[in-house]
């Protein structure tokens, strides 16, 4: 009786020690952050420096913007240093009074229907010239490389390069477009003098520094098509058009979904074209939504506080289209 007593208490105090044992296993077992970072350690070295300078040069601007947006800074009540003199900042925080001001003026309406318009136009031309360009250059021709140099080499020049280079040639007295104009034995036509022209002009010049980058882009999601597609529908008697509409595009969906978005994002905030060539001109008429918030900021008594509002305007508009186009993405069944 004594043996079997002995026997059950430790027993017993075996099944006890077990469980605690097995309790202060569970608690010691790492999080899935913790294993995350032991796994993955060199990776997560590997980015970190890039995690930094993205935090320092884009997190903590836009953090700072968002903050001056929602308050009544200017040029006249930021705190600044003169001489041996500091002036303390006088700006207080008014909430959303600047994001209402904006949208309930006719203004930012306007500015808003010119930059869809100019963003549309712009990447519609990007794509179908950049597109015959690449099925062009997809066939076997004589001096191809040369025509792909040739057709790459706006892509290369900076867009301020480019902007003084094509202000030079719109030049109403001196440029060369009006020269060969007048050499046709038509009149001189003042590109930058009033806004029908100077918004034509403007998207020339995008359209001649865009067109390249949907080429390229285009011409590798050609090539990624196997040809016996091709040939195969060839022998079945689909005519050129077919081959074109029901193997060429579906094949470079994936490929066109993807430069059609960015072209949308880089040609709405395309500041140095607008700026530099007509200055948002004749008046405001050529003027998109980030050169005014430019304008803002830095003309005039500086509205700091106004230019920030617009600025995450401009964001949350790229923001809410990159969701809906990823969406749209989805139901029509691609992954992106």
């Amino acid at each position: 009786m004594a043996i079997t007593t002995g026997r059950a208490v430790r027993t017993a105090r075996g099944g006890a020690a077990g469980a605690g044992g097995s309790r202060g296993h569970r608690g010691a077992r790492p999080g899935p952050i913790r294993r995350a970072l032991t796994r993955h350690w060199y990776a997560w070295a590997m980015t970190a420096p890039v995690i930094i300078v993205v935090g320092v040069l884009v997190g903590w601007p836009l953090a700072r913007g968002v903050y001056l947006s929602l308050t009544d800074a200017t040029e006249a009540n930021v705190g600044r240093t003169i001489g041996v003199n500091v002036i303390p900042a006088s700006y207080e925080f008014v909430g959303l009074r600047n994001y209402l001001d904006i949208l309930t003026s006719g203004l930012f309406w306007e500015r808003l229907g010119w930059t869809v318009t100019w963003t549309v136009v712009c990447v519609g031309l990007h794509y179908g010239i950049g597109l015959g360009l690449a099925v062009l250059l997809h066939r076997k021709l004589r001096f191809r490389s040369v025509y792909r140099v040739l057709l790459i080499l706006p892509w290369a020049v900076p867009g301020f390069v480019a902007a003084f280079i094509w202000r030079y040639l719109y030049n109403s007295d001196f440029g060369v477009i009006n020269a060969m104009l007048k050499a046709a034995g038509l009149g001189a036509v003042g590109w930058l003098d009033d806004p029908a022209t100077a918004k034509i002009a403007v998207i020339a010049v995008n359209v001649w520094l865009g067109v390249p980058f949907m080429m390229v882009a285009l011409l590798g999601g050609l090539q990624s098509i196997p040809a016996e597609l091709h040939e195969a529908a060839e022998v079945d008697g689909a005519t050129p058009w077919q081959r074109f509409r029901h193997i060429t595009l579906p094949g470079l969906r994936p490929v066109s979904s993807t430069v059609v978005l960015l072209g949308t994002i880089w040609t709405f905030n395309m500041f140095p074209i607008i700026f530099l060539i007509t200055g948002g001109g004749p008046g405001n008429s050529s003027e998109i939504l980030v050169t005014y918030a430019f304008r803002e900021a830095f003309t005039g008594v500086r509205n700091y506080s106004g230019s920030a509002a617009w600025g995450v305007l401009i964001l949350a508009l790229l923001v809410v289209l990159a969701m809906v186009y990823r969406r749209a993405l989805r139901r029509q069944g691609e992954v992106w």
